[in-house]
């Protein structure tokens, strides 16, 4: 039994939830495909997923992008993966978390085999590139995923620094919204049945409590968590922040005030997060991440 005990009463509140509710059976309704093929190529075509590509003296490990619930490796990182590579690092992107019968839409599965993907995943990057660790850059899911990685599945020795934008590291409440689940008979079966990705990040969940039993981090890797202050997805937004040695917890608007990034668009198109994630990579040759940072 999930931890949703109140429910409440506004009529957004009721709207918002329908809404995911519907686009949930939905994706598990959806018919079959495999776009992994035509993704990957899509990728290499822009410059990231390239397994010919050696990390640098200056940047010396490859940079591993982990997309978020729903996402895919490409499309959350139109904007991330190229303004890395244009920068000089090896990018490469996974899929994982994908369900039978939903096309594109990744991150529903259980997490700890999705950090098993990531694992392997991993592994095949550093082969390729003949670096002996990667950095790792997630948003929302894909930011507290590769945590159960690092503490579980023996990734501490293969990450150097792992960058969460918006990540659920704690849960979330989904402002609350999933409390109303009991009110709707069979839902939460539902989710947990054929979601289970999403059940997974329920603040309370058996996989939250486990992952955080012990404290958010392990020896040896940095860690930097960008949240926004208008996450409406990860709520409240101060429990994506990790407490431990070699932590970094920045807010977006604590580097530009008037930045009105919400949880998709930090992960997205946000140029001012993504300087700060390039920062975290180097953080010998950091510069000041200001609002003037969206156009460089």
């Amino acid at each position: 039994m999930l931890p949703w005990t109140r429910a409440p009463r506004t009529p957004r509140a009721r709207r918002t939830l329908v809404a995911l509710l519907l686009a949930v059976t939905a994706l598990v309704a959806a018919p079959t495909a495999t776009a992994n093929a035509a993704t990957t190529q899509a990728a290499s075509s822009r410059g990231w997923n390239d397994y010919s590509c050696r990390p640098s003296a200056a940047h010396p490990r490859p940079v591993v992008l982990v997309h978020g619930t729903f996402g895919n490796s490409i499309d959350n990182w139109l904007v991330l993966a190229p303004y890395l590579v244009n920068r000089g690092y090896c990018v490469f992107s996974l899929d994982y978390g994908q369900l039978p019968g939903v096309p594109v839409f990744n991150g529903l599965g259980p997490i700890d085999k999705s950090a098993g993907q990531l694992a392997v995943f991993v592994d095949k990057v550093l082969d390729a590139t003949g670096a002996p660790k990667a950095d790792l850059v997630g948003h929302s899911q894909g930011g507290m995923m590769p945590n159960y990685y690092l503490k579980f599945l023996g990734g501490a020795d293969k990450v150097n620094a792992l960058v969460g934008i918006a990540p659920d590291n704690h849960g979330t409440t989904l402002l609350g919204l999933t409390r109303l689940l009991p009110y709707f008979p069979g839902i939460e079966d539902l989710l947990t049945t054929n979601t289970p990705g999403l059940a997974d990040q329920i603040a309370g969940s058996a996989f939250i409590t486990k992952l955080n039993a012990g404290g958010d981090t392990v020896p040896g890797v940095r860690y930097t968590v960008i949240a926004t202050k208008y996450d409406e997805v990860v709520t409240p937004y101060r429990t994506q922040y990790l407490d431990g040695p070699n932590v970094r917890n920045v807010l977006l608007q604590d580097l530009c005030p008037v930045d009105l990034s919400e949880h998709v668009a930090i992960g997205t198109i946000d140029r001012i997060a993504f300087h700060e994630v390039a920062n975290s990579l180097d953080p010998a040759h950091a510069t000041p991440t200001t609002c003037a940072s969206a156009v460089g």
